[in-house]
């Protein structure tokens, strides 16, 4: 069996955390561990040449160079794959680099990509960077499938979204445009980071790739970077025009996550090391239970600061007047994690946020601990004033990702922060 094909679930194995907790014993460990070993050889020898010919032409299962291929981050991606109901997975050492490759792996120069214009900052900028060498990208309003429908040309290759936009919680038109996307043959991906498998498979809305960055609630502790592409099974990658002919083998669903392993992570080599991916793996197991405290936690933070009389706005999918709640309690298990809030303009920002006691003033989200990020100054500042305010980011905006503490000592140092 190749080595990176995902496993079935065993007899039983049904619930979301058994299968992530039980994942690496599906297949055999060395020596009875109950945890896939940390591999750090970056070579790996055969007896005899013809099989390492046969595994490097993709014939025979096997490893070949730690830059593709490595038993720890393998069965890591075969964890993410049963994660996200799909059928292989690539990992990458950044989030940035999974969507970076895939870019780089699938297009070319003339081609055209329709985005959310609500995109996480970096993404935004590795977006822009792309137009400098010949794809076009235009960023349009994800909430509404009649935007990103009017922006399609002849050129349109692929369509990227985010679940739930940072900082602003604008929740994409994620079923309808996959609909969209299937009618008009488009690779549709979905950046599902912010949600994470437990609160969203994008399988639901016939996604073509997703997207997580591990770093993220994934791993879950702040202890490691990582990314990766999910292939999910819903695009013709027989009528795409570049997969190069070595990687049409087998069945035409792997083509593209092949093409993506082979010519993307081979040739930029931002690959995952093998030390992250233990740690990526093991925070795993606890997704559920950590996603359960973080989003009832939100929730409580966010009706809270709602009726705080010194915060101007809160953006939450949780609070019945966000315009996307209905989408977001069709959609999720749970609306996230992910707050952010204006506070009243008599309000010192830079005062408010030095008086927090245990909330720490960091950028990343999705760790156990809740952090605090003034957004215009720090992740969205490069924009510039002008696309900040067309995205609704005001100086005053205050990004929360919320974590495990417990809720009346996080509303306590809220409300001591007023004070």
């Amino acid at each position: 069996m190749p080595a990176h094909q995902l496993l079935p679930p065993s007899i039983g194995m049904k619930g979301f955390t058994t299968k992530i907790v039980h994942n690496d014993r599906a297949r055999t460990i060395e020596h009875g561990a109950v945890h896939k070993p940390v591999h750090t050889s970056v070579a790996f020898g055969y007896d005899k040449a013809e099989d390492l010919a046969q595994v490097f032409q993709g014939n025979q299962a096997g490893y070949t160079y730690g830059r593709q291929v490595n038993p720890t981050v393998d069965a890591l991606e075969d964890k993410i794959s049963q994660m996200e109901s799909g059928l292989k997975t690539v990992c990458f050492g950044t989030g940035m680099a999974a969507i970076g490759t895939a870019i780089f792996a699938l297009l070319r120069p003339g081609d055209h990509v329709v985005s959310s214009a609500f995109l996480f900052g970096n993404t935004n900028s590795l977006f822009n960077t792309f137009t400098t060498q010949g794809i076009e990208v235009t960023f349009v309003d994800a909430t509404s499938v009649g935007a990103v429908e009017a922006a399609l040309t002849e050129q349109t290759k692929l369509v990227f979204v985010e679940t739930i936009a940072n900082p602003r919680t604008q929740v994409t038109a994620l079923t309808e445009l996959g609909q969209l996307c299937e009618e008009r043959g488009l690779i549709y991906v979905v950046d599902n980071t912010m949600t994470s498998p437990y609160l969203f498979q994008p399988t639901e809305v016939k996604a073509s790739l997703v997207v997580n960055s591990l770093t993220k609630y994934i791993a879950g502790h702040g202890n490691a970077l990582g990314g990766a592409i999910t292939e999910m099974g819903h695009f013709d990658w027989s009528a795409f025009p570049y997969i190069y002919d070595t990687y049409k083998k087998g069945d035409p669903q792997s083509w593209g996550i092949t093409q993506i392993r082979k010519k993307g992570l081979r040739d930029f080599g931002a690959a995952l090391a093998p030390e992250a991916a233990h740690h990526i793996a093991v925070g795993a197991e606890t997704l559920a239970l950590r996603m359960e405290r973080q989003c009832g936690n939100a929730q409580a933070l966010a009706e809270y600061l709602d009726a705080h009389p010194q915060v101007s706005k809160v953006f939450y999918p949780g609070l019945p007047e966000h315009p996307q709640h209905d989408r977001a309690r069709a959609l999720f298990r749970h609306p996230g994690a992910i707050f952010s809030f204006e506070l009243h303009e008599d309000v010192d920002l830079w005062g408010y946020l030095n008086r927090f006691k245990f909330i720490i003033n960091s950028t990343n989200l999705g760790d156990n601990r809740t952090l605090a990020i003034p957004v215009a100054h720090t992740i969205y500042y490069e924009m510039g004033p002008e696309r900040r305010a067309s995205m609704g980011i005001d100086e005053s905006l205050v990004r929360i990702s919320v974590g495990i503490e417990d809720v009346d000592d996080l509303i306590e140092d809220f409300s001591q922060a007023f004070a």
